[in-house]
């Protein structure tokens, strides 16, 4: 059995995706969540194999969790479920880390198959939204290279782990983490830690 999150703030729309999806026979829903924090809780709880996540939610957008959960390394494959489809919201949730990009309107017999895709590992991407991506992908600068360590501190900053924290768990003084830290500032073009740990998230390099 496939087991799925779904993650949305409107109870019509949990319970709606709730019976499409039960009436699958290899598809199960173990879990709800009104909001991209509670989502967060429950993917560490419950360890389903696919969330199905709105993007604009109380108490934190479905971008964010998203990228929290991909940086503590939740094993959850995330689809983002929305009406929405503009250009930066498909950037933003892809480069987070979402395993797939669908919009409500979907068939259930389309949404069924995508969350079996999804828990292959697969990425899963409305035909619409499929064209807007590589037209931005197509347009955007290169990305910034941010060193083997530049990223492990990073990593840990993440996490809520400070200078000395930090240290400690890479083996190396504070000093060369402030280092790297100045490092990764420069090819981010940030110049505070919360900056950098957002701007290397939404470039997915986290």
């Amino acid at each position: 059995m496939i087991r799925i999150l779904i993650a949305d703030d409107h109870p019509v729309v949990r319970e709606g995706l709730r019976g499409m999806l039960g009436a699958e026979p290899d598809l199960t829903v173990v879990g709800e969540a009104d909001s991209g924090p509670r989502a967060e809780a429950l993917c560490v709880s419950l360890r389903p194999d696919v969330v199905l996540m709105d993007l604009r939610m109380p108490d934190g957008g479905g971008v964010e969790s998203i990228a929290r959960m991909t940086a503590a390394g939740l094993p959850s494959r995330v689809i983002v479920l929305t009406t929405y489809e503009t250009d930066g919201d498909i950037l933003r949730a892809v480069e987070a880390g979402a395993a797939g990009y669908l919009l409500k309107d979907m068939a259930r017999a389309e949404l069924a198959e995508a969350v079996r895709s999804a828990a292959r590992g697969e990425t899963v991407l409305a035909p619409s939204v499929a064209a807007r991506l590589m037209d931005q992908l197509r347009d955007r600068p290169e990305r910034p290279r941010l060193s083997e360590r530049e990223t492990a501190v990073l990593r840990l900053v993440a996490q809520g782990c400070t200078n000395a924290e930090i240290g400690r768990r890479l083996f190396i003084g504070e000093s060369t983490v402030k280092t790297h830290l100045l490092r990764a500032f420069g090819k981010l073009g940030v110049d505070d830690r919360t900056a950098a740990v957002t701007s290397a998230m939404r470039l997915g390099l986290l």
